[in-house]
């Protein structure tokens, strides 16, 4: 909540004070501005890169050796090594802040084909089978390693508190407090808020989300210039255009990266383009679903990946369809109906996990137990299920359940990745969005099962499925896959 900051004086010169003797601004900043923090962090992602090209190159190596060629000579690996160390570099990879998961993959990706292509004219020039194992283990390295190397040394860092570098947040209102809200919870942008700064108005108590508030903007530029920080992002999308213009020229002359959100929530989206039309600024925004290439490219994917991995997984999935038939007799399949693409109805297919006639006894017990009832309304599921059988509890927390939704991907009634498969009574509850969500097939796993499968209502799994629909890309069904793997891995906090 913010007051009026003539209302609030003493507060505000208190949380100076606070930020002016606070460790994590004078430390931190100091050190990473002033003895090469940031010079650490790069050379620490350059340094696994270059490690990373070495071990791919002696993997082929070992591969190939009963060939006993000299086609992988040292000027060679320094000389692709060097091409994709350089690429990843040109597309601003090192350090990388402010980069989201999406964007990272997509430039990695770029740099890796960039690389591989470059190979493979050296490689098929070569035409020995030695080139062609040299060329598969750089493919399979590149794509595959390059950003699960970078993703785990930035954790490493993360833990030892040498990711990232600090930045200020001009807007003390609501927009600000949403802003610090996604900075502290996106730790791969990098992004450290260690103030907030606003003319208007002051935070009560002196800090907005746990970062202190530190003034007006001629106190924010004050403190960019002795501190070194370079990066303001202005959260006041309601500020009229001829102050915010003032603002940030004010800014400019303090920070080398000022960031502006604009007032365009719920229309912008991560394919946003900006557009010099004659000198006149615009933005233009993709919908990439509603491309018909686009969306057989992701049918392919789809298909492609479901034959390979069914195919991997079907010893797993017939060991659980004897475990479920063992437990409780009826059929080890649950087939309930679900809103496909348009509204279309189809038959979704899961393990079984509950008793038999489930639905009828959900009825009888939120007609009989009120705050079952009312956990219901809110997120459309109980934590506690008395319903479910105790396999069924091992297949949820495993989200095992799921495997048999295969078939509707095969069948073209589902995706891998895309938003939940609603029940035909949810209709009305999913609101204005619904149009635009039934505009594109669902999908096994999404967004809502990645960020807040155990904690979230079904008004913010409805918000999370409309922006992956605005925000759909290649990149983004492969990170939400990626991180599906990872919780199924290392999370039981399904249910």
């Amino acid at each position: 909540m913010a007051v009026q900051s003539t209302a609030d004086t003493d507060a505000a010169n208190s949380a100076v004070r606070m930020i002016k003797s606070a460790p994590r601004v004078d430390t931190f900043m100091g050190s990473l501005a002033k003895s090469g923090r940031q010079l650490l962090v790069m050379l620490a992602l350059l340094s696994s890169d270059i490690l990373l090209a070495f071990a791919i190159w002696q993997a082929a190596l070992v591969l190939s050796s009963a060939l006993a060629r000299d086609f992988a000579s040292g000027l060679a690996l320094v000389s692709m090594g060097a091409v994709w160390v350089g690429l990843r570099a040109v597309l601003g990879l090192y350090p990388g802040y402010g980069l989201g998961q999406v964007e990272e993959l997509r430039r990695q990706t770029f740099a890796s084909i960039a690389t591989i292509t470059i190979l493979a004219i050296l490689t098929f020039e070569d035409g020995t089978l030695f080139s062609y194992i040299l060329f598969l283990v750089w493919c399979v390295g590149l794509l595959v390693l390059g950003p699960l190397t970078r993703h785990v040394v930035k954790r490493a860092m993360r833990e030892v508190g040498l990711w990232g570098k600090p930045v200020v947040v001009v807007g003390a209102d609501k927009a600000g407090a949403h802003m610090l809200k996604v900075l502290q919870q996106e730790k791969d942008l990098g992004f450290n808020p260690v103030a907030v700064f606003d003319n208007r108005v002051a935070p009560m108590g002196g800090t907005l989300e746990g970062v202190p508030y530190g003034g007006t903007l001629s106190d924010a530029a004050s403190l960019g210039r002795k501190h070194g920080i370079d990066t303001a992002i202005f959260a006041m999308p309601n500020t009229r255009r001829e102050h915010l213009v003032k603002f940030t020229n004010l800014a400019s002359l303090s920070f080398q990266h000022v960031i502006v959100i604009p007032n365009l929530g719920g229309i912008t989206n991560c394919t946003v383009v900006a557009r010099d039309l004659a000198g006149t600024f615009g933005v233009e925004i993709k919908y990439n679903l509603l491309d018909p290439w686009a969306q057989r490219v992701k049918r392919m994917l789809d298909v492609a990946a479901t034959l390979i991995g069914g195919a991997l997984i079907l010893p797993l999935i017939l060991s659980l369809c004897l475990l479920v038939r063992l437990e409780s007799r009826g059929p080890v399949f649950y087939m309930d109906q679900r809103m496909g693409r348009d509204g279309r109805l189809f038959s979704c297919v899961k393990f079984r996990t509950m008793v038999l006639d489930a639905e009828g006894l959900l009825q009888q017990m939120l007609a009989e137990d009120e705050t079952m009832r009312n956990e219901y309304l809110i997120y459309h599921k109980l934590r506690d299920d008395p319903r479910v059988t105790r396999i069924g509890r091992f297949l949820r927390k495993t989200s095992l359940d799921e495997l048999p939704q295969l078939w509707n991907v095969l069948r073209g009634e589902m995706s891998l990745v895309g938003p939940r498969p609603y029940l035909p009574r949810e209709s009305e509850d999913i609101g204005n969005t619904q149009k635009e969500i039934l505009r594109v097939t669902p999908g096994i796993t999404g967004p809502w099962q990645v960020a807040g499968r155990n904690h979230a209502s079904f008004s913010e799994r409805v918000h999370m499925d409309a922006t992956y629909v605005r925000d759909w890309s290649i990149w983004l069904d492969i990170v939400l896959l990626a991180e599906t793997a990872w919780g199924l891995l290392f999370s039981r906090n399904a249910y």
